[in-house]
């Protein structure tokens, strides 16, 4: 990208002067491996299910059969009430230990599956990985075996390399669960499933809607995530909206509508999801300032005018107000942002008790 074409996460002041230096950031093809980034190849065809075709581990939405998701939807529905009750647990992981290991930050999805891991009345341990041996040159699988010594029942990893919650599910003992937090760009499947929950919680019916996703697509695992959720419960048109340097090829592959102008895209959706931008996963300058982007694809409440009247608004967070969303519309009365947060500990709950019931 030329000189003219600033980063987003190095420039958040005014946009560059030059129109045509603007124009030629915006237009720039994708990189060449961009999609290869989104499908690891290492993580083709791995098993999350048992032999009798019940899910064991949660690795990624892709492939899921639409009856294990409804499954899982159905059963947080159920544990929704428990956050109203007095007393907020119910016994179904006494006795087993859910080990919390997260090689990226987090806030809500670290802090949700203990949540969700405590109310299911298990013992919960939350891995410091600054002060881990990881530090000191430990590989990740023998802190894994170590762990494993230790009598883990299950292990929720997040981690910057797509895939690593596969290996350890490969080379883990046979009676332990791995849920994966979110690995890379690859996948973030509990974030896609709450996702899946807040537009049922609204919309019922999945047939009848048109989905938008906005924003940084290209760095996603959220994205990815909700688009395989979405296709696999029947939602007939999702759209991908952004600039051409944030849009993985092979998005059309998918079912995927495509759309680089923000106002034609959301013309007559039912759900907009808004994305960050994943500054620290872009490896150069691919926007030509933050200002430029909010005015280009920021969501505000003249731009949420063109969808349905009855829209709702969602967000995986953390929000970046001011760049990809307007304070008004984050604040707003369709803006379900929040209830995305409290329906996923439900929704937690509901993929460890049923992964905790299931071994070969």
């Amino acid at each position: 990208m030329g000189a003219n074409c600033r980063s987003a996460r190095a420039s958040s002041g005014r946009p560059s002067s030059s129109t045509a230096a603007r124009h030629s950031c915006w237009n720039k093809t994708r990189p060449a491996n961009s999609h290869s980034a989104w499908r690891p190849a290492m993580l083709k065809g791995h098993p999350q299910l048992t032999r009798n075709g019940e899910l064991k581990h949660l690795l990624t939405v892709e492939g899921l059969p639409r009856a294990i998701v409804t499954h899982i939807l159905d059963t947080a529905e159920q544990f929704v009430s428990v956050t109203d009750r007095e007393v907020k647990k119910v016994p179904l992981l006494r006795g087993k230990s859910v080990f919390n290991l997260f090689f990226e930050n987090s806030t809500r999805t670290r802090t949700t599956f203990e949540i969700a891991a405590k109310r299911l009345s298990a013992d919960v341990l939350n891995l410091n990985i600054n002060a881990s041996s990881t530090s000191k040159g430990e590989s990740l699988l023998d802190t894994i075996n170590n762990l494993s010594a230790m009598h883990a029942d299950m292990f929720v990893v997040r981690h910057a390399q797509s895939g690593a919650p596969y290996l350890i599910a490969q080379h883990c003992a046979p009676h332990v669960h791995v849920i994966n937090a979110g690995d890379g760009r690859h996948a973030h499947p509990t974030q896609g499933l709450l996702d899946m929950y807040t537009i049922r919680h609204h919309k019922q019916d999945f047939t009848k809607l048109t989905v938008a996703i906005v924003g940084d697509i290209l760095h996603s695992r959220v994205a990815r995530s909700d688009i395989h959720a979405l296709t696999t419960l029947g939602v007939p048109e999702v759209r991908a909206i952004g600039p051409r340097t944030l849009l993985p090829s092979g998005l059309e592959q998918m079912g995927v509508r495509v759309f680089h102008d923000m106002n034609e895209g959301l013309r007559g959706v039912d759900v907009i999801i808004m994305l960050r931008l994943q500054n620290e996963r872009m490896g150069g300058a691919l926007l030509p300032s933050a200002g430029e982007y909010f005015k280009r694809y920021g969501l505000t409440a003249e731009r949420l005018a063109l969808a349905r009247p009855d829209a709702i608004v969602m967000h995986p967070g953390p929000m970046n107000r001011g760049v990809e969303i307007d304070s008004a519309v984050a604040d707003g009365p369709q803006s379900v942002i929040l209830e995305q947060v409290t329906f996923g500990i439900a929704v937690r709950m509901a993929v460890m008790s049923i992964v905790a019931a299931n071994n070969d």
